[in-house]
């Protein structure tokens, strides 16, 4: 327990962090472009950090295959990163009171429209973060699969996230409007939740895990826009820092949500559970549009 306490303390720190990065970068990203850029500059924005956010356990894990303390050196790699940015970013001085700002910030985040896409940040990290945590404990389960092949079907589903992140999810929102693009994505997350437990083939699982991350990178990037929208300039960045944060709450509460669905319908239900969220989440989306 003693030394529990400690790794504790350090894996809030580094959540703490990259938390913040993403907030912060998605921020000024918000902040630097006008309407149909910013969405451009959203979407890559959020097909990066989805790549990221599966693919960097994966490395840390294969580096970590010889000896495990060396998944915790790639960190390091902060540190230029860092000085790089010190040098290249610039902070866009604003001339706005700080009362004035937190008064004005607090009339956003309290409007219905932004609390219903902050619920769904949250709701859909529950749903994504389930399939990062239990598919690879269930294709092992029922396929045998191993480190590697769990590493491609994540993979697949990053790749399904960062080209629809990337080339699609503008394109969709512009069809049918943010409310159903966005509910869209997440019927298209719990159709491919509800499948997992059905298939044993290699090549649907591949489908599946690559239509997952379609609906999830069409749901992101729509969202961050929609929270860009409701914002001022000025408090822009605020607000899509709200939305990263709602994102990471949910990532924290989705093996606590979802714990009562595996103690009683085992990894098939954690499934079927996450499915019941992102169908949920859509619901969302469209009554705030009939609203």
């Amino acid at each position: 327990m003693s030394s529990f306490a400690p790794l504790l303390v350090t894996r809030g720190l580094i959540g703490a962090a990259s938390g913040g990065i993403a907030a912060a970068s998605l921020g000024l990203l918000g902040s630097s472009y006008e309407g149909e850029s910013r969405s451009l500059a959203l979407g890559y924005a959020t097909s990066t950090l989805t790549i990221t956010g599966i693919l960097f356990p994966l490395l840390g894990g294969w580096v970590g295959a010889s000896n495990w303390q060396f998944a915790f050196y790639l960190y390091a790699l902060g540190l230029p990163l860092a000085g790089l940015a010190s040098i290249v970013l610039r902070e866009d001085k604003k001339t706005v009171q700080a009362t004035e700002k937190n008064y004005k910030l607090s009339q956003i985040l309290a409007q219905p429209q932004t609390l219903w896409l902050l619920l769904t940040l949250l709701l859909v990290s529950v749903a994504m973060y389930a399939v990062v945590i239990y598919a690879p404990l269930y294709l092992k389960a029922t396929i045998g699969a191993g480190a590697v092949l769990n590493g491609v079907v994540l993979a697949s589903r990053a790749i399904g996230a960062a080209v629809i992140s990337a080339f699609g999810s503008k394109w969709l929102a512009q069809k049918l409007g943010l409310p159903k693009a966005i509910a869209l994505g997440c019927t298209l997350m719990a159709v491919t939740l509800i499948s997992i437990p059905l298939l044993r083939q290699l090549s649907p699982i591949m489908f599946a895990a690559i239509l997952f991350g379609v609906g999830f990178g069409l749901v992101l990037p729509n969202v961050y826009s929609a929270l860009a929208n409701l914002a001022t300039p000025n408090l822009r960045s605020s607000v899509l820092a709200a939305g990263t944060g709602a994102g990471f709450l949910g990532q924290f509460l989705s093996p606590i949500i979802l714990r009562p669905m595996l103690n009683y319908g085992g990894l098939e239900g954690v499934f079927y559970g996450a499915a019941v969220v992102a169908i949920f989440a859509g619901v969302l989306m469209l009554l705030s549009q009939d609203g």
